[in-house]
């Protein structure tokens, strides 16, 4: 193996454990939030679960399957062809869009929060988890 490769498989292995490692810290952050809505933190670990969790407990599970289905049509309908089921697929994932940015809104407000960390959540969620996890915030409930 030249100098080259192994230089290369150094830099992959550094960025997957620092993935993994993200990952990890975000479940914890998520962990930490769930408990502080009174719901199991193990639900973190699982994923759609985790997502479903949080409408549960920010806004409600109807707007989950909306979501979730509306995300599975939209992505087909975009993948089909051109024209109007293409279209119809972009509207329906602008749509979905939509809830998610709302949903965001509807977990910052249920801690306290405002519109300002409503933007933080959208463009550095990772980052404005941890501070949802590990703040002093407390749940007040669905707003």
């Amino acid at each position: 193996m030249n100098s080259f490769t192994a230089l290369l498989l150094a830099g992959l292995g550094t960025v997957f454990i620092l993935v993994i490692g993200w990952y990890i810290l975000q479940v914890v952050a998520y962990w930490k939030i769930f408990e502080k809505a009174n719901e199991p933190g193990w639900k973190a670990i699982v994923p759609f679960y985790n997502t479903y969790t949080q409408y549960k407990f920010t806004w409600n599970t109807q707007a989950f399957w909306i979501v979730l289905i509306g995300g599975i049509v939209g992505g087909i309908l975009q993948e089909a062809t051109e024209g109007i089921p293409s279209l119809l697929g972009t509207l329906i994932m602008l749509i979905v869009a939509i809830f998610n940015i709302i949903s965001l809104n509807k977990l910052a407000k249920a801690f306290g929060h405002g519109v300002g960390f409503t933007i933080g959540l959208f463009f550095l969620n990772p980052i404005f988890m941890l501070i949802l996890g590990f703040s002093g915030d407390e749940y007040i409930g669905p707003q």
